[in-house]
């Protein structure tokens, strides 16, 4: 009895299933742009954003100029957005925005391009071009909302970005220390630290660049040791005197050390 009964309702919802599917491509097949447009605006109501984007769709060049127009373009948007489709409503959104000047829902239409593009951008260990499109578009929303209800989200996203963008600038330096490119390395460290001077991974890009230097002045021929290591000199003294208690002091002080034997033994000769 249990399996029939089974059967019996998956028969039921497949009817079901069927019958909505008929449904919608009657709708689509209409020509009357109305009957998609309401049809669309009950599906988006319903949450069936993949429905409701294709009507939406279909009529969008048909209501441009008709007070329709708007709403279909901003509700399209968003159909795209909650669809997980960020680049796309990011598009949609701007195009809303530059379109309906003068509408309520441009400073929404803003912020919402600015948040696709931030919904969009990848994790740190991934190419941040989209994280740095998003920071400039959500600093171009603040500047021109600076009291609008979003804005304080909105500065939360850009420091988070920015936080990533750090993280990302200082794994690519660190790739290099770790794959023993230390002439690399130690340019990447000094670019992290101009690039983000505030940054709390300042001290460790300081330290890594003392070290990439003291193991490229080891590795490196003898004639120029001696300047290769006046630098790691250089760069530890400049270290001490910002970070006197910095957890890193024991180990860059041995390499601070070693140093100064090779460059007493260079001075020696």
């Amino acid at each position: 009895m249990q399996k029939r009964a089974f059967f019996w309702i998956i028969g039921l919802l497949s009817i079901a299933i069927f019958s909505q599917s008929c449904k919608f491509r009657k709708i689509e097949r209409n020509q009357d742009w109305r009957v998609k447009y309401e049809a669309a605006l009950q599906y988006y109501e319903e949450e069936d954003y993949y429905k409701a984007s294709i009507l939406f769709e279909q009529i969008l060049p048909i209501v441009r100029g008709l007070p329709e127009g708007e709403e279909v373009q901003f509700y399209l948007a968003y159909c795209h957005y909650n669809q997980g489709m960020y680049l796309l409503a990011s598009h949609h959104f701007q195009t809303f925005y530059e379109a309906y000047g003068r509408s309520d829902l441009v400073e929404e239409a803003r912020y919402m391009y600015a948040y696709s593009l931030y919904a969009d951008a990848p994790g740190e260990n991934l190419d941040q071009t989209s994280s740095q499109e998003a920071i400039v578009a959500m600093q171009d929303f603040l500047n021109k909302y600076p009291n609008s209800e979003f804005s304080e989200n909105a500065g939360d996203h850009i420091q988070e970005l920015q936080e990533r963008l750090e993280r990302k600038g200082y794994a690519n330096a660190y790739q290099y220390y770790k794959m023993k490119f230390y002439t690399a390395a130690v340019v990447a460290f000094k670019n992290f630290k101009i690039e983000y001077p505030d940054s709390e991974l300042v001290e460790d890009a300081d330290y890594h660049k003392i070290m990439a230097q003291y193991q490229y002045a080891q590795q490196s021929i003898i004639s120029k040791q001696q300047e290769r290591f006046a630098l790691v000199k250089q760069y530890y003294e400049a270290f001490i005197d910002r970070y006197p208690d910095s957890d890193y002091i024991r180990t860059a002080e041995k390499a601070y050390e070693n140093t100064l034997d090779k460059l007493a033994e260079f001075a020696k000769k």
